[in-house]
């Protein structure tokens, strides 16, 4: 915690807020129900820094702070997971051998960007934590330290001031080694960013040549098709159907064909994200869009893998067609 007083003071121009944190990992249980939860020892500052916000009850207030109050906040998965359709606020939740009033719940975030659950906490006060959760603790024990920096300022720069206010407060040379990390989330963004595009690259590749040869085996059936029904054909043309109507319905068979190939996909790989998304407990969003586009894809290849049939139909000579066995 001194610490943490020395870096808000030295640091008191350039940061918005600031908030140590401990944290461990607990069994969370109400009314017979549980689930191993995330137990997050905050200070004062914590929601402003993490950009988190209460969607129903209230904050800590000040007096619950210093005076090892029995109170907590809850995160979206715990009310899902432990309250169903009650409401959590008032109830007493117990946290190991612990129990406190959950006095508020936090604003769903969803997944972060480690892929960790932000949904699935509990927070109490820091000193209450480390009194009641933490014991074996000392009182003042932190293990991080979230700094928010206000607008217009260089985080490469902030970060470099940091370590290097950490080192002095802890007396460390320059050729030591530093027992702590002070991680950048814009560089941590920067990262995952640059991995998720190669990502998208290489899926798009994969998907390029699994339509490349969907396309192939379309165009293919479609050509068995045309050599199978060259007597159909020559009949059609015969009694008056126009080469365009005949083309047109090759056409449409292909889109159909496609179409529906692109539709047991989507179905299929539903279901399967589905699945592993319950089996995970992770957040499950579906972008009707992104199906629409796939299937509209879909159709895109049908048309285009589909006209070289569809126009060898639309050219046989009905006379060599009848003839045909």
């Amino acid at each position: 915690m001194q610490e943490v007083e020395f870096l808000r003071a030295r640091l008191k121009n350039k940061i918005a807020s600031l908030s140590p944190l401990s944290g461990t990992n607990a069994l969370v249980q109400y009314q017979g129900k549980n689930t191993f939860s995330t137990i997050n020892g905050i200070g004062r500052e914590y929601l402003q820094t993490t950009n988190s916000k209460i969607a129903e009850g209230r904050n800590f207030k000040d007096e619950e702070f210093l005076h090892y109050a029995k109170v907590c906040i809850i995160g979206k998965r715990i009310q899902k997971e432990l309250y169903s359709h009650n409401n959590p606020l008032g109830s007493f939740l117990k946290i190991g051998s612990f129990t406190c009033e959950v006095v508020g719940i936090l604003k769903e975030k969803g997944q972060g960007a480690m892929g960790q659950d932000q949904d699935d906490l509990v927070l109490v006060p820091l000193k209450t934590f480390n009194m009641q959760i933490n014991s074996n603790a000392s009182l003042h024990n932190i293990k991080r330290i979230f700094v928010s920096l206000k607008d217009g300022e260089d985080s490469s720069k902030i970060v470099e001031e940091i370590i290097e206010l950490l080192k002095e407060i802890r007396k460390i040379r320059k050729n030591q080694k530093s027992p702590f990390e002070v991680m950048d989330t814009k560089e941590v963004l920067q990262t995952i960013s640059s991995t998720t595009k190669t990502m998208t690259i290489f899926i798009t590749a994969i998907a390029g040549i699994s339509l490349l040869v969907g396309g192939i085996g379309i165009m293919n059936i479609m050509l068995v098709s045309v050599t199978e029904r060259t007597k159909e054909i020559g009949i059609r043309i015969a009694i008056g159907a126009t080469r365009s109507e005949v083309m047109l319905q090759f056409l449409i068979e292909s889109i159909v064909l496609s179409f529906l190939g692109g539709l047991i996909g989507i179905l299929l790989s539903f279901g399967a994200t589905y699945g592993l998304i319950s089996f995970f407990k992770m957040s499950f969003i579906y972008d009707y869009k992104v199906a629409l586009f796939a299937l509209a894809f879909c159709v895109l290849i049908g048309i285009i893998f589909g006209f070289l049939p569809a126009r060898k139909a639309s050219k046989l000579n009905p006379i060599e067609a009848l003839r045909y066995e």
